[in-house]
C-alpha cells in the first residue's frame, strides 16, 4: 500500500468509532460488526492494487509489466522518476456504482442492527 498514513489514520478512526459504538450499546456484538464493517470498508477502498485494476479487463490475469508502468507514468528502475496521477480517485462510473450500491447496503444493514 503505497500510503501507510492513511491506511494507519482509517484504522485509528475505526477504532475510536467501536469505541464509541460500544460505549452508548454496551454491546460487545455490536462493536464487532462495527470493527468488521470498518475493516471491509478500509480494504475495500485502501488497499486494492488500484495500478493493477486500472488496466483492461483482459489484462487482470496477468501480472503488472513495467510496459504497463511506463505507460501509466510510472519510471522504470534504471529512468528518471516521472509524476503519476493518483489512480485512487479517478472517477468511474461502474465503480462508483458498485461501491455505493455494496456501501450502501453494508452501512444501511449496521445502521439497523445498531439502532435495535
Amino acid at each position: 500500500m503505497p500510503n501507510d498514513a492513511a491506511f494507519r489514520w482509517a484504522l485509528v478512526w475505526l477504532a475510536a468509532i467501536v469505541v464509541v459504538i460500544g460505549l452508548y450499546t454496551h454491546s460487545w456484538n455490536k462493536m464487532m460488526a462495527t470493527y468488521l464493517l470498518g475493516m471491509l470498508g478500509i480494504m475495500g477502498v485502501l488497499l486494492p492494487d488500484w495500478d493493477f485494476f486500472d488496466r483492461p479487463f483482459s489484462h487482470w490475469n496477468s501480472p503488472v509489466s513495467s510496459v504497463d508502468h511506463h505507460r501509466h507514468g510510472i519510471a522504470a528502475p534504471n529512468s528518471a522518476p516521472t509524476p503519476k496521477p493518483p489512480t485512487r480517485f479517478r472517477m468511474y462510473p461502474v465503480r462508483l456504482v458498485v461501491y455505493t450500491l455494496v456501501y450502501g447496503f453494508g452501512f444501511y444493514k449496521w445502521w439497523m442492527f445498531i439502532s435495535n
